[in-house]
């Protein structure tokens, strides 16, 4: 019997089937049990897997993590083995970059090593992936998460991009959430919306205690999280049996760490090592700007490791063109420039009184409105009072300045909303609560915006 499959015709012979856990089969001589065909491989063949058939593939994936099986897992089976192919080639080709680095982590906390095909789901494997709700790098942190687990993000580095600090996070975060809910489907479903969230769907399930028991109450989002993170774990487990066999894997370039003190482009530093800019941005993506910033001390720089030598033996000439005064006026002016920056600016946090007008906060402070909503992700301008907003003011000098003014032989200090004393007295060295209430006659704590304050003689 002759049957196409794709561009090729097949000889099907008697035979008996080597017994497989759900693999594909070969044909089997029933006298001597060799093989007796290699088909030939056609990259648009997309072989069929029947819902029975899945589901035994599935039983035999060793795994510390349930892996739940039924037709919403199925559904998005195919659109992984069917509908979108070349997205999933993309992750396999990708796979042999992360999946190393993320087992070294998932040894070293003691976690299953299946979890390395979440951040497939999170990020499709780019560590520069950006959401729409600001979520960033491989393992998709929000900013305040990041910061939580030491993953720290200014103008010029997002420690949430680079691989090695944002897996470690990942997974002392993950274990974190299994300590809470004693079951990976919830601490999965945790990841992706939250713990609050969770035991709010607990809650308002009657206090089930499984992912499928409390999946109605969880956000939309949240419902698809779990079952994507099945059935990718599927489909990497039988990329043969889905034809997804990608010839051509992608590797990250062979490379070593050097330690840089002073500013450095990345794009002059490539063309003097003669190395592709390319290559160097995929080797430090955590460099949001393509360079190092000039208040770096022993940053550890990633080069190709084949071009280490040769930056040691001209090190002084290579770092001064890299870190040419022109260049490095530029990347300042920009980052002071750019909206939302925080370079060069000190934080500082200010309660919201009544009557606050969030355009005056700014006036007063010295920074853009555009600049409070973004760093408040604020989108109008609604305030309330005791709200607490986050400012980056120029320096804490500047502040102080236009806070002072001189009356006679002394200086007084004019009093902004949300001023406290002991805000007030941590601006001048050498002032404290009492000192200030004894020069202004005051008998307790309490002041008032516009009030002047004497601070010195």
């Amino acid at each position: 019997m002759i049957r196409t499959v794709g561009i090729f015709y097949l000889v099907l012979v008697t035979a008996i089937v080597a017994p497989s856990c759900g693999n594909t089969t070969a044909l089997v001589d029933p006298a001597d049990s060799v093989i007796l065909y290699q088909p030939a491989y056609d990259y648009e063949y997309v072989p069929d897997a029947s819902y029975d058939l899945v589901a035994d593939r599935i039983a035999c994936i060793q795994t510390d993590i349930p892996l739940t099986y039924n037709h919403r897992v199925k559904s998005f089976i195919d659109y992984f083995t069917v509908r979108d192919r070349e997205y999933t080639r993309m992750v396999i080709r990708r796979k042999n970059i992360y999946f190393p680095l993320f087992e070294k982590y998932l040894k070293k906390y003691n976690l299953p090593l299946n979890l390395k095909y979440l951040a497939i789901v999170e990020s499709g494997l780019k560590p520069i992936a950006r959401s729409r709700v600001g979520a960033v790098g491989l393992w998709q942190f929000m900013p305040s998460t990041g910061r939580m687990f030491g993953l720290n993000r200014d103008w010029y580095i997002d420690e949430r991009q680079d691989p090695e600090k944002s897996t470690e996070a990942a997974c002392k975060y993950l274990k974190q959430l299994y300590g809470m809910f004693n079951d990976w489907e919830l601490a999965l479903a945790a990841y992706n919306t939250g713990p609050g969230n969770v035991r709010k769907a607990i809650r308002r399930s009657g206090y089930k205690k499984s992912f499928w028991g409390i999946y109605r109450y969880l956000p939309r989002e949240t419902r698809s999280y779990v079952p994507q993170f099945v059935a990718i774990a599927y489909t990497l487990n039988y990329i043969d049996e889905h034809n997804l066999q990608e010839e051509i894997p992608d590797y990250m370039v062979e490379a070593e760490t050097v330690l840089i003190s002073q500013f450095a482009s990345l794009k002059v530093l490539a063309e003097q090592l003669n190395v592709c800019e390319e290559d160097l941005i995929n080797l430090n993506p955590e460099l949001r700007r393509a360079a190092v910033p000039e208040t770096a001390k022993k940053y550890p720089l990633r080069i190709p490791a084949d071009k280490v030598d040769f930056l040691a033996a001209n090190s002084s000439a290579i770092l001064d063109s890299a870190g040419n005064e022109t260049i490095k006026k530029q990347f300042i002016a920009q980052a002071q420039k750019s909206s939302g920056s925080t370079y060069g600016r000190s934080k500082t946090t200010y309660r919201v009184r009544r009557g606050d007008v969030l355009g005056k906060i700014a006036e007063r402070h010295g920074v853009r409105l555009s600049d409070v909503r973004r760093w408040n992700n604020i989108r109008g301008s609604r305030i309330y009072a005791g709200q607490r907003l986050t400012l980056y003011v120029k320096s804490s000098s500047r502040a102080v300045a236009s806070a002072q003014t001189p009356i006679g032989n002394g200086k007084v200090h004019l009093v902004q909303p949300g001023d406290s004393l002991w805000e007030i007295s941590r601006k001048y060295q050498g002032l404290t609560v009492s000192k200030i209430k004894q020069l202004n006659n005051l008998r307790s704590n309490s002041i008032k915006p516009g009030q002047k304050l004497i601070i010195g003689r």
